[in-house]
């Protein structure tokens, strides 16, 4: 029997002690917090599920999760489409290539606190390039008074700073398909849309998954952005999950019901995320399969 050295497990613990001091520490701190309350003087009582039930029972929770996913679903349903077009349009040869992929990653190096100032500066009517000249042109437009404009101008900054990550994601499926796929196609007077939906799209597939993950992910997890542009309003119209908690935690000092509400948030994500998943792999797997299939008939 060939006998295995083990040694290089250790490089592991590492990595193992940076994950047990910054997620899991603070994890079982926050389950410790969330099943207990305190009257001060570090005194704890056992509540046990109480704060769970009055978060999940609470109005308040709702309307800030239906925010969380309206303003997710429409990210999705906006970013995705348009990051598969502008990477359909991308060169994949010359110097246009390291032009577009440059001019695709610089919204996604700026901090995501930058980038609520900009469009923060940005927007504003009195000063801001955009406020102002929407002004100028007639558009009654203010994000800190009105609803729909503050939505418009969370849903644009947020489209402005991330397609490109979906971008960069289907240009590399798309410059990983052999030039002999796009030649066959040619020789069998494929159109355009044919060439899409039958060699693009399967090889974008896997990447796709990706970009949804990431984007469902991030979007429903957004913070700073909308706490630096609106903060949560006007009213509560903003306030995301995410806002809801900190004010929660910080703003209230209710440490109790906030750490129910961050756990309930975290499975949240968790089991959102884990449907995309497998809902996408099932569907990647049923095509391959037929592809298979109709090869062999």
């Amino acid at each position: 029997m060939k006998p295995y050295n083990n040694k290089a497990w250790f490089f592991v613990l590492p990595v193992l002690l940076l994950v047990a001091f910054s997620a899991i520490i603070p994890l079982m701190t926050v389950v410790n917090y969330s099943v207990q309350d305190s009257f001060g003087n570090n005194e704890f009582y056992w509540v046990g599920l109480e704060w769970f039930q009055e978060v999940l029972a609470s109005e308040r929770f709702h309307n800030s999760l239906m925010r969380n996913l309206l303003f997710s679903g429409i990210i999705l349903l906006i970013e995705i489409p348009l990051g598969i077009a502008v990477a359909l349009a991308m060169p994949r040869r010359g110097w246009g290539v390291s032009v577009c992929l440059v001019l695709m990653a610089l919204p996604l190096l700026i901090p995501w606190n930058v980038v609520g100032t900009i469009w923060q500066v940005f927007a504003r009517v009195d000063i801001g390039l955009l406020g102002h000249s929407l002004a100028a042109l007639g558009v009654d437009y203010n994000y800190t008074q009105d609803t729909f404009d503050a939505w418009v101008t969370l849903i644009v900054m947020d489209v402005w700073h991330w397609t490109s990550l979906v971008v960069l994601l289907c240009y590399s499926g798309l410059v990983s398909i052999p030039d002999a796929y796009y030649q066959a196609a040619r020789i069998d007077g494929a159109s355009r849309w044919a060439v899409f939906r039958y060699i693009q799209l399967p090889k974008m597939r896997r990447v796709l998954v990706i970009a949804v993950l990431l984007r469902f992910m991030d979007s429903f997890m957004i913070y700073t952005e909308p706490f630096v542009v609106t903060g949560g309003g006007p009213g509560n119209a903003t306030t995301f999950l995410s806002i809801d908690l900190v004010q929660m935690a910080i703003g209230q000092f209710d440490l109790g019901p906030a750490a129910a509400m961050s756990l309930i948030y975290f499975l949240i994500i968790l089991l959102i995320s884990w449907v995309f998943y497998t809902v996408m792999t099932q569907q990647d797997n049923e095509s391959v399969t037929d592809g298979r299939q109709g090869g062999t008939q």
